[in-house]
């Protein structure tokens, strides 16, 4: 069950903070005030993300026992879905640069995990 918790609790931790940070780029102006108004009004959403992000490694590395395998998870997990947003809030596609950063990070995954 811990590793669900993990993953559910990460994934959802980081597809919050991506959201969040993407709409600001999009929607927000650049400028001082607008941005710390909205940093303001989205702060409950960062302490959500932030708490759900610590919970699902503390999930993760409870299931597996190794937190260097865990973070570099998360990352892997992060990657995709910042792929997603630029897609969703930014129309950008992946090329084929993008697929093969993602290859090479899960041949590192697996290399890690062999023992």
């Amino acid at each position: 069950m811990s590793y669900f918790y993990g993953a559910t609790f990460l994934f959802s931790g980081l597809f919050l903070i991506n959201m969040l940070f993407s709409y600001q780029n999009k929607h927000i102006d650049p400028a001082f005030w607008a941005t710390l108004k909205y940093q303001i009004f989205a702060f409950p959403l960062f302490l959500i993300a932030n708490m759900l992000i610590g919970y699902g490694i503390k999930f993760g590395f409870k299931a597996i026992q190794n937190l260097t395998f865990v973070l570099v998870t998360s990352k892997g997990i992060e990657i995709v879905i910042s792929v997603l947003m630029g897609y969703l809030f930014f129309k950008e596609v992946p090329t084929w640069k993008t697929l093969l950063g993602f290859s090479i990070m899960i041949v590192g995954i697996i290399v890690s995990k062999i023992k």
